[in-house]
């Protein structure tokens, strides 16, 4: 049988070493290259074009949907499956709006992840039956399924850049020469869209889903 190969992405090591250990007891699964950030992660991808490619969500540099973006995007023939700790409806969504063949959670059998890998370089997605069903309950509560992330527009994101950074209202209107009022308008606006109630929220959101970038002085 052909080896499936792999590039693992995943910014703790012993997490990596854990995954790595059970994938290559499947003797049909090689782990070509790991990756502790998102940069290095599309760099691999480059170099080894993986059969599939293995992504963390929450990584520094590039985030696992930043990653899927941009391999959908180079149009490189890479099956994608976003392993994480996160089932959490907006990363879900956005994972598979982004492109990816599949996602399941962390705490999967080792079994099941592999059964994944072995799925998603067949040509089929593989998702957790948790994350199916929670899928299928957004689908059948919304009318307009694509919608149910929203992107944020280019002010949207100058806006929640800004209170990364730890900018007050009055700052980020200094800084993009608006109103305090409209500060106020575009946060209620990026509020709704990330579906989130507080600015820390709407900033985590943002980040995890690759709509904005963690502070420089922030690491």
């Amino acid at each position: 049988m052909t080896t499936i190969r792999v590039v693992l992405a995943d910014d703790h090591a012993v997490v990596r070493k854990g995954i790595r250990d059970f994938l290559e007891e499947d003797s049909d699964i090689q782990v070509l290259a790991e990756a502790a950030d998102g940069e290095q992660a599309k760099q691999l991808i480059q170099d080894h074009l993986p059969d599939v490619v293995v992504l963390d969500i929450r990584m520094p540099g590039a985030t696992g949907i930043e990653v899927t973006r941009w391999i959908r995007e180079q149009m490189l023939p890479v099956g994608i499956l976003i392993l994480t700790a996160y089932d959490d409806d907006p990363f879900i969504v956005a994972a598979i709006q982004a492109g990816a063949n599949g996602y399941v959670l962390k705490n999967a059998e080792a079994d099941q992840i592999t059964r994944a890998v072995h799925t998603i370089y067949g040509g089929q997605s593989a998702v957790s039956p948790a994350i199916t069903q929670k899928l299928m309950s957004h689908m059948a509560g919304a009318t307009q399924p694509e919608k149910l992330v929203e992107q944020l527009t280019e002010r949207e994101q100058d806006v929640l850049q800004l209170a990364a950074s730890g900018l007050t209202n009055r700052g980020i209107g200094l800084q993009l020469k608006i109103s305090d009022r409209t500060v106020q308008g575009h946060l209620a606006s990026i509020y709704s869209k990330l579906q989130v109630g507080s600015r820390t929220e709407a900033v985590t959101t943002a980040i995890q889903l690759g709509f904005i970038h963690l502070p420089d002085n922030k690491g």
